[in-house]
């Protein structure tokens, strides 16, 4: 009883510790350049070059066509309004190679929003590696101020409040 009580709870340990962003609010974000997708359509994505037109939400997802990830693209989409509305680009990124993400920017975002490939050098910048599950991303989403700071971090493996949480952030920015 005792041991399965002490698995329980470091399993439980264990799985918070995955979810834990680095970079902090105030922090500079990586600025990167990498490839991406739109409904369907491949391109190059700039972080710098996106935040000359405002904040952006740049949400990492652990992996394309899974159930929690689908969701969460779903939810991002179809808020996707709120966040034009507030000044705001969403991308969605993922260690996924570009192919995957092309059907998923299609499927799952409904042609919305971008999602791009996040490389290594990505997910070390933003000290998103899944500890527990090598090549894949944790669970975060930034709000990047058009300044290029961190202005809010939600970290959390479960989907749920991601899309509820970087909306209200990007809500407040603008309202400042």
């Amino acid at each position: 009883m005792r041991l399965t009580a002490f698995l329980v709870t470091a399993a439980l340990a264990l799985s918070s510790q995955g979810a834990m962003a680095a970079l902090s609010v105030g922090a500079k974000a990586p600025d990167f350049t990498t490839r991406g997708a739109q409904a369907g359509k491949t391109f190059t994505v700039t972080l710098s070059h996106q935040l000359k037109r405002g904040p952006v939400v740049l949400y990492f997802f652990p992996k394309a066509f899974t159930p929690g990830c689908s969701a969460e693209a779903r939810e991002f989409a179809e808020n996707i309004e709120k966040f034009k509305a507030a000044g705001a680009t969403v991308i969605g990124m993922s260690a996924d190679p570009v192919d995957d993400l092309v059907a998923f920017s299609t499927k799952e975002c409904a042609g919305k929003f971008a999602v791009a490939s996040a490389g290594p050098n990505i997910v070390s910048g933003y000290d998103v590696a899944l500890k527990m599950r090598p090549g894949m991303t944790d669970r975060t989403s930034y709000v990047i101020a058009p300044s290029g700071r961190i202005a809010f971090v939600h970290s959390e493996m479960s989907y749920a409040g991601h899309v509820k949480s970087t909306l209200a952030a990007v809500e407040a920015m603008k309202q400042k």
